[in-house]
């Protein structure tokens, strides 16, 4: 019986290949399952022989702890050089679509808070 090794839910596309192919690299025999239409099942990597299923979480968890430690070192290096994009340089380059999503925002907090002030007063 297959177990589950890696879900796919929020994961990037590069990330998923890159998992996939580590997998097949290593010799994993694994099947994929895709979320469903409307995204109610798993969306996930499963292994065919639970046997081997330590050793294929080692390897996604090196994979994994890799790319995470290469994506703070490309964070640093940008915050270094200047390059990051904080919420003002989001602002400066497109102050209509911020103002926006502002306006929507507040308009649902409105529409959200506003019946519970009309039921306390009445």
């Amino acid at each position: 019986m297959a177990k589950l090794l890696f879900r796919l839910r929020n994961v990037p596309d590069d990330e998923a290949d890159e998992v996939r192919a580590l997998l097949s690299e290593n010799g994993f025999d694994y099947h994929e399952t895709s979320g469903g239409f409307l995204g109610i099942g798993t969306a996930a990597i499963w292994l065919a022989d639970q046997s081997r299923y330590d050793a294929a979480k080692a390897l996604i968890d090196d994979y994994e702890e890799r790319r995470a430690k290469d994506a703070r070192a490309r964070f640093e290096r940008l915050k270094r050089q200047g390059r990051n994009r904080s919420l003002v340089d989001l602002v400066r380059d497109d102050p209509l679509q911020f103002v926006v999503y502002l306006a929507i925002a507040a308009g649902l907090i409105y529409l959200t808070v506003v019946p519970f002030f009309k039921l306390a007063k009445g």
